[in-house]
């Protein structure tokens, strides 16, 4: 064989990669056939894997539904007899991430794909948000015009629209599905540019912590560390700790605790219960604050609940009106802080900046309420682990002193850990 060409097949060989195609076989199974070959006549390889529940499938998978609901320990059988579609679905929607994360780590897989309306969406979906940030993920979904949200969670699910029903072949769903193919396979033959590896930070910000983050980000990154910035919008916050939770984070400067706010008062930025906790229970050092802790969010004047008629606002924008948080949240605020840092098995540190915990609490600005404020800051004095370091600036927390203060902190916590741990 000629040099080049031997040279070119090594590579074709390099670049093939495993596809997994998931779907419901029974009722879509020339829809995933149908892909399942558009890949392999790109230079691919596929794993047929059927999630399906109503009747047989119409299509031989390489993997069963039975072997599915297997890998998670579940009967299927006994499921199937009670002839409830909701419970099969559901029992499907729980098995499916527990074998394609199985096959992900084991690297049998390097990409997924799957076609579904709402059942198929659901269980395709919750296969995919078990996968690690960065693996090749597609939804190709009647749904995907609508409120992705529940199915996306904090992943980065490639949400493809199938415009007509996934009911059947014709002009139009072969045109998409071909398309939906070739994403796929352009989804896991590219790869990152190399660059020399820095560890990571992730950093929590909002428009009224920004020149906190910015002047800390600089110190951070002049010290040989990668900054990776999340805005503290409720998805944001969920998804910073998803990926503390992947072992992928060095330190962790969560300036910008805010959603905790939203969460206790009933905003629109939630990150729900658990936010603070994935640095606490992986004992990555963190430094923490209480930036934006003086405002909860809501969307144009008008979506605002009327049992907040009569407290303090300030217009952001035209479609962001910020409420500030009274005496008795900030008390509630400061003991959930403190209960939640208290988690922590790692090194950890609190600041506290005394003078305003956003650009607007400052002295002079529309939400400068000393009281409130000293009530949060309280509240965590008295609720704070004892042996986890508490340290009060004279301050506002976007005066440089304090992301200097935080920045250097993170540092040398950072140092205490082993790289190798």
């Amino acid at each position: 064989m000629p040099i080049a060409r031997a040279v070119s097949t090594q590579i074709a060989e390099l670049q093939t990669k495993v596809i997994a195609v998931l779907g419901t076989l029974d009722t879509k199974g020339a829809e995933h056939a149908f892909v399942t070959e558009q890949i392999r006549a790109r230079g691919h390889q596929t794993l047929l894997i059927d999630v399906g529940t109503l009747v047989e499938p119409s299509v031989r998978p390489d993997i069963s539904r039975q072997e599915v609901a297997g890998s998670a320990g579940i009967d299927l059988q006994a499921v199937l007899t009670k002839k409830d579609r909701g419970a099969a679905v559901t029992a499907m929607v729980t098995a499916a991430p527990t074998l394609i994360a199985q096959l992900a780590s084991s690297g049998k897989i390097h990409g997924i794909i799957s076609l579904g309306g709402g059942g198929g969406t659901a269980i395709g979906t919750a296969a995919m948000r078990a996968l690690p940030i960065g693996f090749p993920k597609l939804m190709v979904s009647t749904l995907a015009s609508g409120n992705t949200a529940p199915y996306l969670g904090v992943k980065d699910i490639v949400m493809f629209p199938s415009i007509v029903d996934i009911a059947g072949l014709n002009r139009i769903s072969r045109l998409l599905l071909s398309r939906a193919a070739g994403a796929i396979c352009g989804m896991v033959e590219a790869a990152p540019p190399t660059a020399a590896e820095k560890p990571v930070i992730v950093a929590s910000q909002f428009g009224n912590t920004t020149p906190c983050i910015d002047a800390a980000r600089k110190i951070l990154e002049s010290g040989g560390f990668e900054v990776i910035v999340f805005a503290a919008v409720g998805t944001g916050g969920r998804t910073l700790e998803s990926l503390i939770e992947s072992g992928m984070v060095a330190g962790v400067l969560d300036i910008t605790t805010t959603e905790w706010a939203d969460e206790l008062v009933g905003g629109v930025l939630s990150a729900g219960p658990n936010r603070l906790e994935a640095a606490a229970h992986c004992g990555v050092p963190a430094v923490v604050s209480t930036g934006c802790l003086d405002m909860v969010n809501f969307g144009p004047p008008e979506t605002v609940p009327e049992k907040f008629k009569g407290r303090k606002f300030y217009q952001h924008n035209p479609q962001v009106t910020l409420m500030r948080t009274t005496q008795e949240e900030n008390r509630e605020l400061g003991r959930i802080l403190a209960e939640k840092l208290n988690l922590s098995t790692g090194p950890v540190t609190l600041l506290l900046p005394l003078r305003g915990n956003s650009l607007i609490s400052g002295p002079g600005g529309p939400f400068h309420d000393l009281e409130a404020d000293e009530a949060l800051f309280d509240s965590l004095r008295q609720h704070l682990r004892k042996d986890i370091p508490l340290i009060e600036l004279d301050c506002a927390i976007n005066e440089p002193p304090f992301a200097e203060a935080c920045a250097s902190r993170l540092l040398s916590l950072v140092q205490q850990i082993p790289a190798n741990r």
